[in-house]
């Protein structure tokens, strides 16, 4: 507990934490905080200006409200899959974990399996056969990216059950489903966090990957597909950089945020493994 306490008392004045937090508000009220509708047509390739403080696309469209309202796409895809993997994880490593034996041998066994699996050709294969859309690169990422996690919380499950008050809970006679989730796992949120935050940035930079290559939902508006239409649509060759390079920063911004305060949790574990 009190790794957890030092974590969440370092995140508020963590500079990534706080843009990570900026890009949620802005996903957040996206539809209030957007000058302009961001299908609604204007003049095309207009420079930035009062009016469309970034300019606007061959489409006519303003790429600041597009960039806000793309916001909500890129981050959907990244907490969802993050959140879908992050259970999948938990729930088979904490499995295999506690319960040892036969769970643990052929859970493990399914989890080499899906390791062995090429993840990201396996994700464009995918996307190239079916109709392309934000759920279903969610939901492959989601159901593919959760095996390192498993192994991570199998190896911390497997130390929290030998600690004197899961051996008490035992002992007490407390069934085993409540003793994971109120002591195991409890004792776990501090490797699944971190292993959280890099999901989540690891699916953004997929999503805008697929999105680049043409892969991703054209309806959709994503920073990924922002950066491929410019590329696509005379951007980069006209020197429109008020179009390809506010998605790309947004991108970088994002996804460093989310390493940033991956490592600040990993350092402050570090910090209480090493004061205990």
């Amino acid at each position: 507990m009190s790794c957890g306490i030092s974590a969440k008392r370092s995140l508020p004045s963590n500079p990534g934490a706080l843009i990570f937090l900026a890009f949620l508000f802005i996903a957040l009220l996206s539809p209030y905080l957007a000058p302009h509708d961001p299908w609604k047509r204007y003049e095309p390739y207009l420079g930035p200006s009062r009016d469309h403080p970034l300019g606007t696309n061959d489409m006519g469209n303003d790429i600041l409200s597009e960039l806000m309202f793309g916001s909500r796409v890129s981050l959907g895809v990244g907490l969802g899959a993050a959140i879908i993997a992050t259970l999948m994880g938990t729930i088979i490593g904490a499995s295999a974990g506690y319960f040892r034996g036969w769970m643990d041998e052929v859970l493990m066994g399914i989890t080499d399996i899906f390791l062995m699996i090429p993840q990201i050709p396996l994700v464009i294969v995918v996307a190239a056969f079916l109709k392309p859309s934000a759920i279903m690169i969610t939901l492959i990422m989601g159901l593919l990216w959760w095996t390192s996690l498993a192994r991570v919380v199998r190896s911390r499950v497997l130390q929290v059950r030998e600690m004197a008050f899961v051996e008490a809970a035992k002992v007490i006679g407390f069934p085993d489903r409540h003793i994971i989730l109120t002591d195991v796992l409890p004792n776990t949120i501090h490797v699944i966090m971190p292993k959280f935050m890099l999901t989540v940035a690891s699916a953004m930079i997929a999503e805008a990957s697929l999105s680049f290559l043409g892969l991703g939902d054209p309806n959709a508006k994503s920073w990924g597909m922002m950066i491929n239409f410019a590329f696509s649509r005379g951007g980069f060759l006209n020197g429109c950089w008020w179009w390809y390079m506010p998605p790309g920063i947004c991108i970088t911004l994002s996804v460093l945020s989310l390493v940033s305060m991956s490592m600040l949790l990993e350092e402050s574990r570090e910090d209480e493994h090493v004061a205990s």
